[in-house]
């Protein structure tokens, strides 16, 4: 492979791997994000830059880094049945039940809604996701073409209207960054960072990255050290491109107050900004925006999904699975885009801690030598405070529990309760563990 080739081909799959993270969520939460945080929006902005790009880069690094094939198989390190619960679980949870169904309510909620004289109607809705994910079921059969049509077609398409409207945005303020609202004026870094959840990258990363590191290898690079070295342009590339789009729909979403007022989520933001500057023709480029963006992401997902529950069932066809999880995701998407966001904000406060646990722990494996109840004792730590924290997000708040967590666990309050107790765990584990033959022989068995 030429330098140039190689060069070409790092491009296009860094262009790939942002198009699969930037949709739904990415669209709608850093705008709302901008006008909760006014004053305060560098702080928050950078919040969620750490949950939205640092830890999803972190997390492809970290299954580079591991030499690990799959999730599974990482997730595997603390127990054989946790990897296939856990995998399952974030699957499901970036895949039918909540990401894919909201990639397809988002774009008729922004893309086609502002089109309708009768809003309440079920019937655009229902027709639409016919329209939608047979679009993206057909892509999805091509799962060999993935890179040339998403990286190089629809990514290109999505980055010059996303930046029309964000040329504008800077070139033609709306007005002044305002006051901050409540929730946002104390620990607005924090407050950034639980928001960064929604878009759920860090549990998407676990599965593009994969994707990435398979085509790296399909592609001639082998060795442990190129692949680190190959993916980590390519993240950095991804990355880059959704810092500038958070921050630039943060920033866009800050000055919108003044005159648009506090509105009720992102997508009545960017809709009411679209139309702020372009008229009737902003409601057409708002609507190209997030149909591109949504379809890109749910192809990935849809592919991704398939291709991980044929591996465990492999009696279904890869087929099969991608027509499954399109109907069933259809389905669900017509609960509408409220519904789906309340039920899937208490598992993402259950899911994200493990996963950046199982992320960190990934790079630190080589220092403590890959014993297994360090993975274990830190992971069921964090598990049991995030289990607690997705309870009081779905409103089932067992006041014993949260007074006593409130009491004694640093940053319990701004939702990282679960960090002390996982290093704790860690620590715990480390030393509990026994050492000598058994663990060595244990740990080269699965390095190799």
């Amino acid at each position: 492979m030429s330098s140039r080739a190689s060069f070409t081909n790092v491009i296009a799959v860094g262009f790939m791997l942002f198009a699969l993270f930037f949709g739904a969520g990415n669209l709608i939460f850093p705008a709302m994000l901008g006008q909760m945080a006014g004053e305060n929006i560098l702080s928050a902005n950078a919040g969620f830059i750490v949950t939205g790009v640092g830890l999803p880069i972190l997390a492809v690094l970290a299954l580079a880094f591991s030499g690990k094939g799959d999730l599974q198989s990482l997730a595997s390190r603390v127990h054989p049945l946790y990897g296939i619960i856990f995998t399952v679980a974030l699957y499901l949870a970036i895949g039918p039940l909540f990401a894919i169904p909201r990639t397809n309510t988002v774009s008729f909620e922004m893309g086609i809604r502002p089109f309708l004289s009768n809003h309440d109607s079920f019937l655009p809705l229902f027709l639409f996701s016919i329209v939608f994910f047979g679009i993206a079921l057909f892509f999805s059969l091509q799962s060999s073409k993935l890179v040339d049509i998403i990286g190089k077609i629809l990514t290109p398409l999505l980055l010059i209207f996303i930046g029309i409207l964000i040329v504008v945005s800077f070139v033609k303020p709306i007005g002044q960054v305002q006051a901050p609202v409540e929730s946002f004026i104390d620990n607005s870094f924090f407050k950034g960072f639980q928001e960064g959840y929604l878009t759920m990258d860090v549990l998407a990363a676990f599965v593009f990255g994969i994707v990435i590191i398979n085509i790296m290898k399909d592609r001639g690079i082998t060795t442990k050290r190129e692949i680190m070295i190959s993916t980590l342009k390519v993240a950095l590339i991804a990355g880059g491109l959704l810092a500038i789009i958070y921050s630039s729909l943060t920033y866009m979403g800050a000055k919108s107050v003044i005159e648009l007022g506090h509105l009720d989520n992102g997508g009545a933001i960017l809709a009411s900004v679209s139309n702020y500057y372009f008229g009737p023709f902003g409601k057409v480029v708002l609507g190209f925006i997030v149909i591109a963006a949504c379809l890109t992401t749910s192809i990935g997902l849809i592919t991704s999904c398939a291709s991980y529950f044929n591996k465990i069932v492999p009696s279904i066809s890869y087929k099969k699975w991608t027509i499954i999880f399109t109907i069933f995701s259809a389905v669900i998407s017509n609960f509408g885009l409220s519904t789906l966001i309340n039920i899937s904000v208490p598992v993402l406060y259950m899911l994200y801690p493990l996963a950046m646990c199982l992320m960190v722990l990934t790079f630190l494996h080589p220092f403590f030598k890959g014993k297994q109840k360090v993975y274990q004792i830190s992971i069921l730590f964090a598990f049991i405070v995030s289990f607690f924290e997705g309870l009081n997000a779905a409103g089932f708040q067992i006041e014993t529990v949260h007074n006593l967590f409130t009491g004694v666990l640093p940053l319990y309050t701004v939702g990282l309760g679960w960090v002390v107790p996982a290093i704790v765990g860690g620590v715990i584990g480390f030393l509990v563990s026994p050492v000598g033959k058994e663990t060595v022989n244990h740990t080269l068995v699965e390095e190799k």
